[in-house]
């Protein structure tokens, strides 16, 4: 099949599950294009980037201006240069009778821009917002079937913005993947057709992650170190996980302990101040944004995991702390429960709760026999339920029986 895949930014290190998708469908034999908002030449890529030369697949796409005039003097420039590559196509996106505002405003014609020649059995989105853009593309034909899956950040737009945000995609999808029930209950409150639904987890390359028994530390010589990876949003209550290493010290001044911290985002700053404000600069470390294989390094260092989210879809992170053999601890919020075993391979506790975090803290600290336990238990729940060589052969699937149909 001839996929593309339409997401924000490419390639993310925080979307590591859209970086496994478009790998493993590849490995499966399928013809795999990537179109992304936005572009990032970094130094910091994951490896399968440069394996894959993914960035040889991926095109930029066209971003509409803002201003009316510059609009309409840019449509004309790239049309005359573009035009005779898909006439039809071109025709079809000024069409105000069929398409309405998508084509008066030209937003029509600015998405079909990088699609000039091409044509796809399945257009793939990630997030809803690019399933909207999908659905303008598959009524002009470059798609023949649309497929948009949904996350943690889309569903809480539309439960702030309302559901009617995804009407054009609900009237065109031909499927709607919900990466958890949590995502599947509200695409349907939104008014998606529930016939249309289909839960599909994201997953880990349970491969890249290997497993090995937690050697409980004393913290006598070497510190115990605590681990988030997360990006530094509001959503990840890492304030709550920086008050609760606090509330641990306070309680066990004596622990020789670290809390690392790997992720990027506009709170930075914001949590540095915090650190200092409670006494933890020799305590806790900003890493900063990491690709996947220096995450797995800090992983196989650390001794538990701690997710202190106030809002998460699935946490994918999670998996990849128990693929390891971490015990994790985690809020209970979205559909983390999906992810984890509560009270097997780790907690789950109320979020926005310093105090309970620092109780279930102390209990993992004082029966580190369980560790190893837990470290098993966690793996073979992410074996059985994430692996996503499994979940790709099913994403093929879905994929071959829309095609069929």
């Amino acid at each position: 099949m001839k996929i593309a895949f339409i997401v924000q930014t490419f390639p993310s290190l925080s979307e590591t599950f859209i970086l496994n998708q478009i790998t493993g469908l590849i490995d499966l034999g399928h013809e795999v294009d990537i179109y992304a908002r936005s572009v990032l030449l970094t130094v910091k890529t994951h490896q399968d980037i440069e394996k894959y030369k993914l960035y040889g697949r991926t095109c930029c796409l066209e971003a509409v201006p803002a201003n009316k005039a510059v609009r309409i003097l840019k449509a004309v420039k790239l049309l005359a240069k573009s035009v005779h590559k898909r006439p039809l196509t071109f025709l079809a996106s000024f069409n105000v009778f069929k398409f309405g505002r998508d084509a008066l405003s030209l937003n029509l014609f600015y998405a079909v821009l990088p699609f000039t020649g091409r044509t796809y059995d399945i257009l793939h989105c990630h997030f809803g917002p690019n399933g909207n853009f999908g659905a303008m593309l598959k009524k002009v034909g470059i798609g023949l079937k649309l497929v948009t899956m949904f996350h943690g950040h889309d569903i809480r737009k539309g439960l702030k913005e309302g559901g009617q945000i995804y009407k054009p995609l609900f009237r065109t999808a031909d499927c709607l993947l919900a990466n958890t029930p949590y995502a599947h209950k509200h695409l349907i409150d939104f008014g998606a057709d529930p016939q249309k639904i289909i839960v599909h987890p994201e997953g880990i390359d349970i491969q890249k992650f290997p497993y090995r028994d937690r050697r409980p530390k004393t913290g006598e010589h070497d510190p115990i170190i605590i681990l988030t990876v997360a990006r530094l949003v509001h959503e990840k209550g890492l304030p709550q996980g920086i008050r609760a290493v606090r509330k641990l010290l306070d309680s066990k001044p004596d622990l020789h302990l670290r809390y690392h911290i790997i992720g990027e985002g506009l709170m930075e700053e914001e949590l540095r101040k915090l650190v200092d404000e409670l006494g933890l600069n020799g305590t806790v470390r900003f890493l900063g944004g990491m690709v996947q294989s220096d995450v797995i390094r800090e992983f196989q260092k650390a001794d538990i995991f701690l997710l202190p989210s106030v809002e998460e879809a699935l946490g994918v992170v999670l998996l990849e702390a128990q693929a390891i053999g971490l015990p994790v601890l985690a809020t209970d919020v979205g559909s983390v429960r999906q992810a984890l075993r509560d009270g097997e391979s780790g907690y789950l506790v109320p979020p926005e709760n310093p105090d309970l975090l620092v109780q279930r803290l102390i209990g993992l600290l004082e029966h580190r026999d369980r560790w190893p336990e837990m470290g098993r238990a966690g793996r073979m729940f992410v074996e059985k339920y994430y692996d996503i060589r499994n979940l790709n052969r099913r994403l093929e699937e879905i994929f071959e029986n829309l095609s069929s149909s």
